[in-house]
């Protein structure tokens, strides 16, 4: 139904009025107690979809990425749907505009994104009050991560300082926390992926994650663009600061193959033709470290197929954006129904 009336319905206005339409649309139907149907319609509940990872159990391997859920809005709604797992954020230390409008773009030939929202959201805390509501154990928990990255009036020099007062405010409202240092729509931010600077910043963050009577899981988030010298650096990193693991991968800044006209808007590109690279990004990171550590797949899944893909290269964990927005619900069903049936 989402695909053939909806979706058409959707795509004829201004995608980021439509992601705000889309918000009060799903909550007014929950107000109106439709929690119960949105379960019943896309739930799978199966003791075998189950995973266990960085000390958490995820209800099934399939999570929402961050970047759709920004201000914690919407993740018990979400959660309905069928996700196992919630990313929220990016979220800044105060509240920013982001970049100016037009600012997000549908490649519909190319069943893709291009985004350039440059971390709007409204601050830390804002998140934390809504995160609030979350029961801390029980049936009703959703399974939160918490996606950390600076203002962008924050010189790099003084982004540790903002990714530490992100973690502090979340931490006791989220189960895993991302560093996020591979947006291409803050300025500099990804010289932040840089192995010393990056290095720095991680271990910052770990040392104040072991002065916790029990620390929470740190994963990072990391560009399809980067080269196979610094995939191996991440893997240097990830083991030097014993960090949980790698989300790969956020959007990319290439534009190779695609079609449509509005194919060279500035920003970073998610959807379909991201598929192939961010499976060859997650076969490295397994292969070369000898799954040293887990890893969720992000990037370019449209279908099952591809979700199987993602977790045969070596993904433990996936994360759905552009996909549920071209696909809808049925999409999570349909990946986890694969999963049960492959094993």
């Amino acid at each position: 139904m989402y695909k053939i009336l909806l979706r058409p319905l959707l795509f004829l206005f201004d995608p980021e009025a439509v992601h705000h339409f889309t918000f009060k649309l799903i909550r007014f139907t929950h107000s109106l107690g439709f929690g119960g149907l949105f379960r019943n319609l896309y739930q799978v509940k199966n003791k075998s979809l189950e995973r266990q990872l960085f000390g958490l159990t995820f209800p099934n391997p399939v999570g929402l990425a961050a970047g759709f859920d920004k201000n914690a809005m919407l993740f018990k709604e979400l959660s309905n749907m069928g996700f196992g797992f919630i990313e929220i954020g990016t979220v800044t230390p105060k509240a920013q505009p982001g970049n100016d409008q037009p600012r997000l773009f549908r490649l519909k030939e190319d069943a893709a994104i291009i985004n350039r929202m440059g971390f709007n959201n409204g601050g830390v805390e804002e998140a934390v009050e809504r995160l609030k509501a979350n029961p801390k154990t029980g049936k009703k928990h959703v399974l939160i991560g918490g996606n950390i990255g600076k203002n962008k009036i924050t010189p790099n020099e003084n982004a540790v300082n903002d990714y530490i007062i992100c973690f502090e405010a979340l931490f006791d409202y989220v189960d895993y926390f991302v560093v996020n240092v591979s947006s291409p729509n803050t300025p500099n931010l990804r010289a932040l992926q840089e192995k010393q600077p990056l290095t720095d910043l991680l271990q910052t963050l770990q040392d104040k994650n072991n002065l916790r009577e029990k620390r929470k899981p740190i994963l990072l988030k990391i560009a399809p663009d980067l080269t196979n010298e610094q995939l191996l650096d991440i893997i240097d990193i990830v083991s030097e600061t014993k960090i949980d693991g790698v989300i790969a991968t956020n959007t990319t800044i290439s534009r190779d193959g695609l079609k449509s006209d509005n194919k060279d808007e500035m920003g970073g590109l998610s959807g379909r033709p991201l598929t192939k690279r961010a499976t060859e990004v997650i076969r490295f990171l397994a292969e070369k470290s000898h799954k040293a550590f887990p890893i969720i797949g992000v990037g370019g899944i449209h279908s099952a197929k591809d979700a199987l893909e993602k977790l045969d290269a070596g993904a433990d964990l996936i994360q759905l954006y552009t996909g549920f927005i071209y696909e809808g619900p049925k999409l999570i069903k349909d990946i986890n129904k694969a999963i049960l049936t492959k094993q």
